[in-house]
């Protein structure tokens, strides 16, 4: 799908003699960050993920300063180039934040029987999220700051914290959701409360700009809404009512922010539900993983990887239809999305990395 929704994208001049259209470059470049993230999968499933985990730290630590640096790049999504590389550090931020907090839950304990106990527990992740959570809200990228949110939800689930502190943390949050609503949102992000407020009033089906602000959100609903079971076909022309070919949709991210408004648009309802449950089927396969995992390390690590990916799916499929602000954050393993590519079947091949060596080195920790 990235050959139809890329279409209307240039090609680079170096490029424009192997490659008449932007649609089969970005598809080529897709099939090359495939290529290096299939490398990437094996390398990871078949080392053992006890010793990937001391990455955590390096790595987390090194995301900081990226995301910091990036700050203060003159471009609105805030990617750093590495030689020939962009991306975005945010994005290895979550990752290197998954491996250390899964080492840290079952590792301190061992220092002190303190780091065991549930106030310790709680710190550590809201620490360890808290500090690039805001760093990416400050750098204007909400979708991946919203990330965070269930990673850190299912940290707190699966580390270990009693029911009678989430219940407790849970109706603390709702109490002060104004307070982070008219306070802090405002602080963190620029665009953020103008996000959510356009949104609920599009819900509340009130007026608003299509032409303007509300452009992105009405455009791929609409092209969501009018599909229908088959869709406009693949690569559909203008002459087939194809919103996406008169460029609609805003073109310059269909091939990955807004990938499934052209999935959908095109493919129909049958094509978006045949995603949406392969998508299933994988997390329901991790999650079977991280259930026959021998130790915490393992289950945490597979737990919030799958906690990441659905976050990922529901943000992106959930602007498309109105069910979330748009936000931009991209598909896994379907948007163009360069490195994050890679990232993600790195983290696959941790979860297989789960699965085959889990008998192997047993460490029994003390829980709780």
């Amino acid at each position: 799908m990235i050959e139809s929704a890329a279409r209307h994208l240039a090609v680079p001049e170096e490029m424009r003699t192997r490659f008449p259209t932007g649609g089969l470059y970005y598809a080529a470049m897709h099939k090359k960050w495939i290529a290096i993230g299939s490398v990437a999968f094996f390398a990871a499933a078949f080392v053992n993920y006890r010793w990937i985990r001391w990455l955590g730290l390096p790595v987390y630590v090194a995301s900081l300063v990226l995301m910091l640096i990036a700050m203060k790049q003159d471009n609105a999504v805030h990617q750093i180039r590495l030689g020939p590389l962009l991306f975005q550090p945010a994005q290895l931020g979550v990752f290197s934040g998954i491996l250390l907090i899964a080492w840290l839950i079952q590792d301190l304990p061992r220092l002190h029987r303190w780091f065991g106990a549930p106030i310790a527990r709680i710190s550590m992740i809201g620490v360890l999220s808290a500090i690039p959570f805001l760093i990416v809200m400050k750098m204007g990228d909400m979708g991946s700051a919203l990330v965070w949110m269930p990673v850190a939800l299912v940290a707190l689930i699966v580390g270990g914290v009693p029911f009678r502190y989430l219940s407790f943390m849970g109706f603390i949050g709702v109490g002060i959701i104004p307070i982070l609503y008219f306070v802090v949102l405002p602080l963190v992000s620029e665009r953020g409360p103008e996000r959510i407020g356009l949104w609920l009033k599009m819900l509340q089906n009130q007026e608003v700009d299509i032409t303007g602000d509300a452009y992105a959100a009405h455009n791929v609903s609409m092209a969501v809404g009018k599909a229908g079971w088959k869709g406009a076909g693949w690569n559909a022309p203008a002459e087939k009512g194809s919103l996406h070919a008169r460029k609609f949709i805003p073109w310059e991210t269909a091939h990955n922010d807004f990938i499934f408004a052209v999935i959908a648009e095109e493919l129909g309802f049958r094509g978006s539900l045949l995603l949406i449950t392969a998508f299933a089927l994988l997390l329901i396969q991790c999650l079977f993983i991280a259930f026959y995992s021998r130790d915490m390390t393992g289950r945490l690590l597979v737990c919030l990887i799958v906690a990441l990916f659905f976050a990922h799916i529901f943000e992106n499929i959930g602007m498309c239809v109105l069910l979330l602000p748009i936000t931009g954050i991209p598909l896994p393993l379907v948007s163009y999305s360069g490195t994050f590519v890679v990232i993600c079947m790195f983290m696959l091949g941790l979860v297989q990395s789960v699965w085959i060596h889990r008998n192997e080195n047993l460490e029994t920790v003390e829980e709780g």
